[in-house]
């Protein structure tokens, strides 16, 4: 059975992005804001260690395509769009990289027949397009401790409430605190 598992940064005020879908505020992405501290990856390795295809949507895709070293290395990815031609996915990754139109319980069943059994939820409306239909089985937020005042949130409208198991909260020097969570079934 595939476990779908979310690994996300947001500011203390919740949010994954500022409105124009700039990252400027994460650890290392601007000169002003907080260092990358050498040689911490706030347990994204060990996480990608169980993962085997990694889900995202166009436009998070749009503003990872180009990170260098690409830190989806060795794993397939699927992007969500019923738009974005194969042509536009870049000559580097174009080996690794499909493009599934929807709907959502369509690609779950493709991935289960395929016997995927860890897939990586990224994207804002990704995530909370699998957290409607129920499909989130962990959540690992690493919070940054930065008040962004507005932007794109992380969590959205819900059809009920989803209750989760707390696993644990580990802070890093740098100030940044990771909660996990698994979803109460």
């Amino acid at each position: 059975m595939s476990a779908f598992h979310v690994f996300v940064a947001t500011s203390l005020d919740g949010f994954i992005a500022r409105a124009d879908g700039r990252l400027d505020w994460l650890p290392g992405a601007s000169p002003d804001g907080l260092p990358a501290p050498e040689g911490e990856d706030y347990g994204f390795d060990a996480f990608m260690a169980d993962i085997d295809v990694v889900v995202m949507g166009r436009v998070t895709f749009e503003t990872v395509q180009a990170l260098e070293p690409w830190p989806y290395a060795g794993r397939r990815m699927v992007v969500l769009s019923r738009t974005l031609p194969e042509q536009a996915i870049p000559a580097p990754r174009r080996a690794d990289v499909t493009v599934h139109p929807g709907p959502l319980p369509a690609l779950v069943d493709d991935l289960r027949a395929q016997g995927v059994r860890g897939v990586y939820v990224d994207g804002g409306q990704t995530v909370q397009a699998f957290l409607r239909a129920g499909l989130i089985d962990r959540l690992i937020i690493t919070r940054v401790p930065v008040l962004l005042g507005r932007g794109l949130p992380l969590f959205g409208d819900l059809p009920e409430d989803l209750w989760w198991d707390h696993l644990e909260t580990r802070p890093f020097p740098s100030g940044l605190v990771q909660s996990h969570y698994r979803l109460r079934r």
